[in-house]
């Protein structure tokens, strides 16, 4: 594993490189409030048959965090920065939740570079309700720390299932650590990507292969919405994840390389 940290649009992004170098390229895009590490659970089956590229969000992990607000065009001028630094041509590209965002600009505005998109949990508008919730978060935050999100948060991205089997203790701590290291101003800079949050209506443009993967009880991202975005992805997949909440790639890894691996693997 190579791990750099490549300044680019006035932000140092952390990234890591897994992998065989002959294979092809497939980036990882993390959630609001985690970073590179929430992809641990995939990271042995993708690296079998791909090149990974994981990086930290600008605000998020070790990557550096710009004043805000962000918004979408930054997060994907990121990635492709990210791809021209490394000398990457072409890529898969899977993100959850903000991740997920991210995919859906990379699909419309560069199909030149992004061969194929994987959009987990994530949304493509930002009707009142959800746009609302978000000042109160970035104020808590601000005044008293990300810790104080990490309780509410793990509560809403994983199941009550999964909060109760003492198995899956180690994986609620790492994910809590991952919300507290995320820098206060990173997290309300993508925040505020996510109140401006306006794909849409511009879904029926994606032009590439796309897979749209939410999990069952998903509050963030109703399987309801996803599946309404797949229909409006012309000749899109979409994929269920049975009982799991919002970080679905954590909480049943299982069913969820399965999905993925067997799609991007043509099957």
């Amino acid at each position: 594993m190579s791990v750099d940290k490549i300044v680019l649009n006035g932000v140092a992004l952390t990234c890591r490189i897994d992998g065989e170098p002959d294979k092809p390229w497939l980036i990882l895009s993390n959630s609001l409030a985690t970073d590179h590490r929430m992809w641990e659970p995939q990271l042995d089956a993708l690296a079998r048959t791909h090149q990974v590229l994981r990086y930290d969000t600008r605000g998020h992990g070790t990557s550096t965090a710009p004043a805000g607000p962000y918004e979408f065009g930054h997060l994907v001028s990121d990635v492709i920065g990210l791809m021209d630094a490394l000398d990457i041509e072409t890529a898969t590209f899977m993100g959850l939740s903000l991740g997920g965002m991210t995919s859906l600009g990379l699909a419309l505005d560069h199909s030149d570079r992004i061969e194929r998109i994987i959009c987990c949990d994530g949304r493509a508008d930002a009707p009142d309700i959800y746009r609302q919730m978000w000042p109160a978060m970035i104020a808590n935050a601000r005044e008293n720390g990300m810790g104080a999100l990490v309780g509410p948060t793990l509560e809403r991205w994983f199941s009550e299932e999964f909060h109760e089997n003492p198995a899956n203790r180690q994986t609620l701590e790492a994910t809590g650590d991952m919300i507290r290291r995320t820098d206060v101003e990173g997290y309300a800079g993508c925040a505020s990507a996510l109140m401006g949050l306006d794909y849409l209506p511009r879904l029926p443009q994606i032009a590439i292969p796309a897979l749209y993967v939410v999990g069952e009880r998903d509050p963030a991202a109703p399987q309801a919405v996803m599946q309404g975005m797949a229909e409006a992805t012309p000749g899109a997949d979409f994929a269920v994840i049975p009982g799991a909440a919002h970080l679905s790639n954590m909480e049943r890894p299982d069913v969820f390389n399965e999905i993925v691996t067997n799609w991007l693997q043509g099957r």
